[in-house]
């Protein structure tokens, strides 16, 4: 069964590195150098925490957008 996952991708100036989590699923986040290294290293920390749990594969999760929130700092 092939199951998509949604990913949220930022660009950490500080590191230089690409930094990419799976909403809704504990565990699933990563970073890496290049966007190429981040799609591995999100598929391999996806598997570990299904794995771990792998209820979570059978869960609908649908996807609705992202949102900006602004605040003075």
């Amino acid at each position: 069964m092939k199951r998509t996952f949604t990913a949220f991708i930022e660009y950490d100036d500080e590191s230089k590195l690409y930094v990419g989590i799976i909403p809704n699923v504990a565990g699933a986040h990563t970073q890496a150098e290049t966007l190429d290294e981040l799609q591995r290293n999100l598929q391999e920390v996806l598997e570990l925490c299904l794995e771990e749990n792998p209820e979570i594969a059978n869960e609908p999760m649908h996807f609705i957008g992202t949102q900006q929130v602004e605040i003075v700092v």
